[in-house]
């Protein structure tokens, strides 16, 4: 057997092994599905701001009779 031959052998063996293992992927490598991207206090402080605007609009809104 060639040097040549030889070498595409082993390089279609390892590539034959790798098709074989696709899609198992360990447990501790896949992400799990409960971490927010944000943090909790992050996302608290989002809300309360866009909340809090928009309830100051309504009443600035409301004291103004409609004219803002």
């Amino acid at each position: 057997m060639t040097t040549s031959k030889r070498l595409a052998e082993r390089k279609n063996a390892r590539f034959q092994k790798n098709v074989t293992r696709r899609g198992s992927v360990p447990e501790s490598s896949a992400k799990k599905g409960s971490d927010y991207p944000i943090g909790p206090i992050l996302l608290g402080f989002f809300v309360f701001v866009v909340l809090g605007s928009s309830l100051f609009q309504i009443i600035r809104t409301a004291t103004s009779r409609g004219m803002a």
